[in-house]
């Protein structure tokens, strides 16, 4: 039987609460799909909280792909094809469940699929403008990694990605990219933390991008994303 815990009401909106750990035990896989949820009185009583709240809670898994509530049904949970795995909310409560190396192992391969054309993109695209922009973070990474600053790197990665997104010339890069920032930190904030910033992967991107040259960054960004440089970001949570 699944046991829920009574909602500490501090900072979030109660109704938040409640949907992330009713979200924590189907992502972790607590609840599986189909799975029917406990009547609203049970869950109520459970989490301590008002109908009002519960029903918010369900509606904002709902608009998740999470769960489905029918009338005289109740609320069961929904298969993963569902599930809007690019919401940056439901993305941040993926991150603190004790066992995400799933869902950073699926990322790691959209990454593969998706930036490597990014960077190819950006090379062949990027206006002067941004190559200012991109070079003056670089600049930055280069200080943060050498004065080791882990914080400062991560500030300046993302925006190193983000800005890459930005100079492809391709307005569906854009939002993506944007969406892709929340799941970039599961990732990027803790690539450096073995030791290693993967400064030289992102100078040989860097440079490509300046040069105008498409198959030197689409490369250039695939070396990055390999496994060997990504394996610190899938094993620190473990």
């Amino acid at each position: 039987m699944t046991h829920f815990s009574l909602v500490d009401d501090s900072r979030r909106k109660i109704h938040v609460h409640v949907a992330r750990q009713i979200a924590r035990k189907i992502l972790s896989g607590e609840l599986q799909p189909n799975d029917k949820l406990p009547c609203e009185m049970v869950l109520c009583d459970a989490l301590g909280v008002s109908r009002t709240a519960l029903r918010e809670a369900t509606k904002l898994l709902s608009g998740k792909g999470l769960i489905e509530s029918k009338t005289k049904v109740g609320t069961k949970v929904l298969p993963r094809n569902y599930w809007h795995f690019l919401d940056p909310q439901l993305i941040d409560w993926m991150e603190s469940l004790d066992d995400n190396q799933v869902f950073l192992q699926q990322f790691l391969g959209l990454r593969k699929a998706i930036e490597p054309e990014a960077c190819a993109l950006a090379a062949a695209h990027a206006t002067e403008e941004q190559k200012s922009v991109l070079t003056t973070i670089f600049q930055e990474m280069v200080m943060a990694a050498n004065r080791f600053d882990f914080n400062d790197w991560t500030i300046h990665d993302h925006l190193f990605h983000k800005t890459i997104f930005l100079a492809t010339d391709n307005q569906f890069y854009i939002p993506f990219g944007n969406i892709l920032t929340t799941i970039f930190k599961q990732f990027i904030d803790h690539s450096a933390e073995g030791g290693r910033f993967c400064l030289e992967e992102h100078r040989a991107i860097y440079d490509a991008i300046l040069a105008g040259d498409v198959a030197g960054a689409r490369t250039a960004s695939r070396v990055l994303l390999n496994d060997e440089n990504q394996k610190l970001s899938l094993v620190v949570n473990g």
